[in-house]
């Protein structure tokens, strides 16, 4: 049983040492908010942990919340490379409380081949991204939904499907009072000038001017939420905003709102955009009517759903595959 054991050992820390670039690259694939990224890595002999970096925490994230579900993306596409490897993730979530800073650890367990849906999941890494653009028209390939709602559970979270109606009206209502508030708010249009692209720019992190739509997000109509403003007038944005309505809204839930909640959604996040994505299926994020703690509060309650909101999304066909840069491995790596 010792030499097995010595055996496995020698066998994980080969694995890590040798496709530590491929797990951090591919964990660094997540969504963020802002693709601000705000996530290193140390990788050891025996396990990869995953750290925040508040240094990358947006302004109006004033408890650090969408910094987690962002580092929690990044777990989940932490998992699923080393599921890639063929060894079952075993994962210790805040394993030290004298490091706050320090999120998970993740370590290769025993041997288990991928199944088919992280295959599919797997091969959507490159072309995954948020959608700020208009939607084809088409409803959502038959069993998509079920499969997503079962993505949130086994992540521990739950995805709830808001249907046309009173409930997304009163979404709606709110979420364009935040969005009101939030875009005359000047350290939330500091923060988006931070991380905003103009065309042409070769950085590796935020959002560029090929992932913004054009004119005014904000006017969209057609069942669109009302989109935070990135363009503040600078006339960034290349995509079309006119276009199909999306085909589904939901809001990502989790029964606490602790660190620990928010690293759970953040899993649940990354594994539905995946899994939709690999049918060439992808959704606008909500952030901002969930920055303010009113809005947040009331959501819930006028929407009719238990729990606490962590992400407003909307789900469409489309066939854009421009994901956005990412910092390569050896900025991300300690």
């Amino acid at each position: 049983m010792a030499a097995h054991i010595t055996e496995n050992a020698g066998e994980h820390a080969q694995a890590l040492a040798g496709h530590a670039q491929y797990l951090i690259a591919t964990a660094a694939r997540a969504p963020s908010v802002h693709n601000s990224q705000p996530w290193r890595f140390v990788v050891g002999q025996d396990a990869v942990e995953l750290w925040c970096d508040p240094r990358r925490r947006t302004s109006p994230d004033a408890r650090g919340r969408e910094m987690l579900i962002s580092c929690g993306a990044a777990l989940f596409g932490l998992r699923l490379a080393m599921r890639s490897l063929g060894f079952k993730p075993v994962v210790e979530l805040l394993p030290d409380q004298a490091r706050p800073r320090l999120l998970a650890r993740v370590r290769p367990g025993r041997g288990v081949p991928m199944n088919a849906l992280e295959v599919r999941m797997l091969a959507a890494v490159p072309h995954r991204h948020t959608h700020r653009g208009a939607f084809e028209p088409g409803a959502l390939p038959p069993g998509l939904l079920p499969g997503l709602q079962n993505d949130a559970l086994v992540e521990g979270a739950e995805l709830a499907l808001i249907p046309p109606g009173l409930g997304f009206q009163r979404l709606a209502v709110l979420a364009a009072s935040a969005s009101r508030r939030g875009n005359l708010d000047p350290r939330a249009k500091a923060t988006i000038r931070r991380w905003t692209r103009a065309a042409g720019q070769p950085t590796r992190d935020g959002i560029p001017a090929t992932a913004l739509a054009a004119g005014r997000a904000s006017l969209m109509r057609q069942g669109r939420l009302p989109q935070r403003d990135f363009d503040l007038g600078r006339n960034l944005g290349v995509l079309s905003a006119e276009g199909a309505p999306p085909a589904v809204t939901a809001i990502l839930l989790t029964r606490g709102d602790r660190r620990a909640d928010w690293l759970h959604a953040g899993q649940a996040l990354h594994r539905m955009l995946l899994h939709a994505a690999s049918e060439w299926v992808f959704a606008s994020l909500y952030t901002q009517p969930l920055e303010d703690p009113v809005t947040r509060v009331l959501i819930p309650g006028q929407v009719g759903i238990p729990g606490h909101p962590q992400m407003i999304m909307q789900f469409g066909r489309a066939k854009t595959a421009a994901s956005t840069a990412r910092r390569p491995p050896d900025e991300l790596t300690s």
